[in-house]
């Protein structure tokens, strides 16, 4: 008896190895048995590089809980930014804020894609130098050298809108995935795109893009071509550069990773450093400040001879130190533009979980002509969904239809930003509305105060200022970090 289950156990260990050298460097599906990346099989394509490659110019964040909103004396009692409990997911973002250099990059790019036959389209994009101006201050050659000037090419860009700065990423993001594509021996580089050929990442996963192909992708479907395009399921292409929202912002700009250990958050912070002092403790730089801002009435640079902190307007984007995150200028240089829509009660309204104020729910398309289009879902077709029912969020509890006790409850008629201005009653009480975007941090213009992380400003999506800049950011896709 001993003897036959040894040679059972044989029979089984021989079968074993034969399966596993029949297989051998071909992933096996765990629950059909059928081999991946194998045409033999159907040629289902399984990636053997799933992390996510880090996009240029992005630092990793690692997410976690922290207590967002005050963390100082709220003097000017506006009671917009009480504190609460909430967890970021990880996420990447920009160790500086967008250059100059960066965006005139950007501004080349369409002017020499669009420029001859749609100039309108890179004057929309042109940063509004005008922003310098002041009745009662010289600052003329700000106007005429500032973005354009090599002397300021490492300063933050400003004049910029939030709906600017949104464009901005979305380019951004199609030229680092274009790259990608190249260096992958995907497709080729094309210094002669047009407005009707140029790449974007949208049209080329929906099958619209009418660029050159170079090696491509090899296609494992026995019915297929051979070739086929980039899918997400590759892993190449990157999720979309954007603006960070205004949760992840401050819980960047605290860096608060480095007063943790053992899930202990040691001491909080009122700035992205440790102390409420302004100053290094640094022994070689002991006694410098630690950001740009605004020292006191009539103090922007310090006294010269030994200026401290040295710049009258902002400083180049890699400047003074950096947090615990390894960004610079969280605290001061230039303001920064975040995602979300304003509201002065958001903390009794958001999520604990990734809160955001902004959503518009929509859906891409392609239309009779077989052009890619985006169109908001209808409150029709989303009637029986649990999650959520109202494709336009930005007003959601807070100056939408059933939140505005002004409006006739029987009559659910008009445009969805209708109801936020008439709660709000926008442009005679209040500046108020769907339009207005937050904006976070301190500026070479600001005192103290503003270096805060908590604190919040807004401004219109379309306007722009010259202490207001911005930084992108993007998903962490998969694990919460990379060991």
């Amino acid at each position: 008896m001993t003897k036959f289950r040894i040679s059972n156990l044989l029979v089984v260990l021989f079968a074993s190895l034969f399966l596993i050298s029949c297989n051998k460097g071909k992933d096996v599906s765990p629950t059909t048995g059928w081999n991946y990346n194998d045409p033999e099989n159907g040629g289902f394509y399984v990636t053997d590089s799933p992390d996510q490659i880090v996009g240029p110019g992005l630092v990793a964040i690692e997410g976690g809980t922290f207590t967002m909103g005050s963390t100082a004396e709220n003097i000017y009692y506006e009671w917009n930014n009480s504190p609460r409990q909430v967890t970021v997911t990880s996420f990447f973002m920009d160790q500086t804020e967008v250059s100059n250099l960066d965006y005139l990059e950007y501004l080349y790019w369409l002017n020499r894609v669009y420029g001859p036959e749609y100039p309108d389209v890179v004057k929309k994009a042109l940063p509004d130098t005008l922003v310098w101006r002041s009745s009662l201050s010289y600052n003329e050659p700000m106007v005429e050298v500032y973005l354009r000037h090599p002397a300021y090419r490492e300063y933050p860009v400003v004049g910029v809108s939030w709906l600017q700065a949104n464009d901005y990423a979305l380019w951004r993001t199609d030229r680092v995935n274009e790259m990608l594509l190249v260096e992958a021996n995907v497709i080729t580089f094309d210094v002669n795109q047009t407005k009707d050929s140029h790449f974007t990442t949208d049209a080329y996963l929906a099958g619209q893009y009418t660029g050159t192909i170079d090696e491509g992708i090899e296609d494992l479907n026995p019915n297929g071509t051979g070739i086929r395009n980039v899918k997400m399921e590759d892993g190449i292409l990157l999720p979309k550069y954007r603006l960070p929202t205004e949760a992840e912002w401050e819980y960047a700009a605290l860096g608060l990773v480095g007063n943790t250990q053992d899930e202990r958050i040691s001491e909080r912070r009122t700035y992205p450093w440790n102390t409420d002092a302004l100053r290094t403790n640094d022994k070689k730089y002991y006694g410098s400040f630690v950001a740009n801002f605004k020292r006191g009435k009539g103090d922007y640079m310090g006294v010269a001879g030994n200026l401290n902190d040295g710049a009258a307007f902002p400083a180049p984007v890699v400047s003074y130190w950096p947090n615990d995150y390894g960004l610079y200028n969280m605290a001061g240089n230039v303001s920064e533009w975040v995602l979300d829509v304003y509201r002065p009660l958001s903390f009794e309204d958001f999520n604990d979980h990734n809160p955001y104020r902004g959503n518009l729910f929509t859906e891409k398309y392609i239309d009779t002509l077989g052009q890619l289009q985006e169109r908001v879902l209808s409150n029709e077709e989303l009637a029986e969904r649990k999650n959520y029912r109202d494709s336009y969020a930005l007003n959601y509890n807070d100056g939408d239809f059933k939140s505005t006790i002004q409006n006739d409850w029987t009559n659910q008629e008009g445009e969805s930003d209708e109801y936020t201005n008439e709660m709000y009653e926008y442009g005679v009480t209040t500046l108020i509305s769907d339009k207005a975007r937050v904006y976070k941090g301190g500026s070479w213009a600001d005192g103290a105060y503003y270096l805060s992380p908590s604190v919040r400003r807004f401004m219109n999506e379309d306007e722009s200022s010259s202490t207001i800049g911005f930084r992108c950011a993007m998903n962490k896709i998969g694990p919460a970090m990379t060991k």
